[in-house]
C-alpha cells in the first residue's frame, strides 16, 4: 500500500492536487497525521468532501476491511495536524462525527461516491467519518 500511496502523493503534488485513475475528478487531500505510538509524521492521500462551513469530511473506510485504517487511530490520538489541499498546506483540527451527524452525512457521501457504500457492505464495523476544521 505504501508504494501505491507514494505514487498518488507524487501525482497529487505534481498536478496541484489533482489525481487521475481511480480518483479522477474526486477532491483529494493529503493528511500529515502524527503516529500515535511513534510520533512520526505520515502522509496519507484521501478523498474528501468539502462542507459549506469550510470544513472537510474524510472517511476511514480502509476499503471495507474489518479494522479501521492506521491513520484513523493516529488522528484520534493527535487531532491537530497539517493537510495539503491543492497547492495549500494548513493546519486542521479533526473530530469524529457523532452517530447522529454520521447518519445525516453518510447518505450524501454514498450518493456522491458510491464506492463508500460498497465498502460498507464488506464490513460489520461502522465506518467512521471525521470532520477536519481549518485552524484560524
Amino acid at each position: 500500500m505504501s508504494d501505491w500511496n507514494d505514487g498518488v502523493i507524487a501525482e497529487f503534488r505534481a498536478n496541484e492536487g489533482k489525481v487521475g485513475g481511480y480518483f479522477e475528478g474526486a477532491p483529494m487531500i493529503l493528511l500529515h497525521h502524527i503516529g500515535a505510538k511513534t510520533g512520526t509524521v505520515r502522509v496519507t492521500p484521501l478523498v474528501y468532501f468539502p462542507q459549506d462551513d469550510g470544513s472537510m469530511l474524510v472517511v476511514a473506510s480502509k476499503g471495507g476491511a474489518p479494522t479501521n485504517p492506521d491513520w484513523y487511530h493516529n488522528v484520534l490520538a493527535n487531532p491537530r495536524f497539517e493537510v495539503e489541499v491543492g497547492t495549500r498546506t494548513f493546519t486542521v483540527d479533526a473530530a469524529e462525527l457523532s452517530p447522529q451527524e454520521r447518519a445525516k452525512h453518510w447518505p450524501l457521501i454514498v450518493a456522491e461516491r458510491p464506492g463508500f457504500g460498497e465498502y460498507e457492505t464488506k464490513t460489520s464495523r461502522v465506518i467512521p467519518v471525521l470532520r477536519l476544521r481549518p485552524v484560524a
